[in-house]
């Protein structure tokens, strides 16, 4: 399963400790590595990042995390990282975006303490023993969480909100005369402008999902291809099982798609 790790360190430089532990894992084969990023806080509460993930599809969820970390605990809001993540609704959709929910956040949050570092990563990993053990090691302390399907459940919701919304109008419509008929189409119109909002968001976030399954793939490749025995086995598998999930993602958000278009043609 793709996880993201937050790993919180005493100090800096075991935090660069832990981050090289992570690369060793992934040149082992133990875990994929996907992308990686550190942030610190400073004595004074300010937080700010050391190191920055990678740029680009495989980038964006570590960079949403430390971003909105950054923009929640005190540190400057100019450098958060994504599109909106200067305001804290803007930072949950951020986070549902890349299947993270806001408790993980107040979880590392409560864990960042002044004086504190942190390696933020997305891996992949069978099982937790092997980065536990050498974040351990290194002094940090991890705390993980599956990357879920928080943004597909945000537009499903949405969507029935919404078409509940508007034949519940339309229906009021189809009694009322005058005044009460233009106030009523009115809403109408608004509510489906946010049903068509919905709706681009469902198509956005197949294409984002293509991105990012194409990106973790090539990576999963690069490793397989310098892996032999049970390890390249076990990579292997993990191409296939990534390609699996994207096609049951990239369903369900389709099909969602496809509901929302019904509903605004009607």
């Amino acid at each position: 399963m793709d996880k993201m790790i937050v790993v919180v360190f005493d100090s800096e430089s075991k935090a660069y400790e832990g981050s090289k532990a992570l690369r060793e894992l992934h040149d082992e084969g133990s875990i994929t590595l996907y992308a990686m990023g550190v942030i610190a806080k400073d004595t004074s509460g300010k937080v700010s990042v050391k190191e920055a993930a990678e740029e680009g599809p495989l980038g964006t969820a570590v960079g949403l995390v430390t971003g909105s970390l950054i923009g929640l605990l005190g540190g400057p809001v100019g450098v958060a990282i994504g599109a909106g993540a200067g305001t804290f609704g803007g930072i949950l959709y951020d986070l549902a975006t890349v299947g993270v929910g806001e408790d993980f956040l107040a979880e590392v949050g409560k864990r960042l303490q002044p004086g504190k570092t942190t390696v933020v990563a997305e891996v992949g990993e069978e099982w937790s023993m092997p980065v536990d053990t050498r974040m351990e090691a290194a002094g940090g302390v991890v705390l993980r969480r599956g990357l879920g399907e928080v943004q597909d459940a945000l537009i499903e919701r949405d969507t029935d909100a919404l078409e509940a919304e508007i034949a519940q109008l339309k229906a009021e419509y189809a009694q009322a005369t005058g005044q009460a008929k233009a106030k009523l189409q009115a809403k109408i119109d608004a509510a489906k402008a946010r049903l068509q909002a919905t709706h681009d968001r469902a198509k956005a976030e197949i294409e984002a999902a293509k991105q990012r399954m194409d990106e973790k793939i090539k990576s999963l490749e690069e490793q397989s291809a310098k892996a032999k025995g049970d390890a390249k086995a076990k990579l292997d598998a993990r191409i296939a099982e990534v390609r699996s999930e994207y096609k049951r993602r990239s369903d369900k958000l389709k099909q969602a798609w496809e509901l929302t278009k019904q509903a605004l043609a009607a």
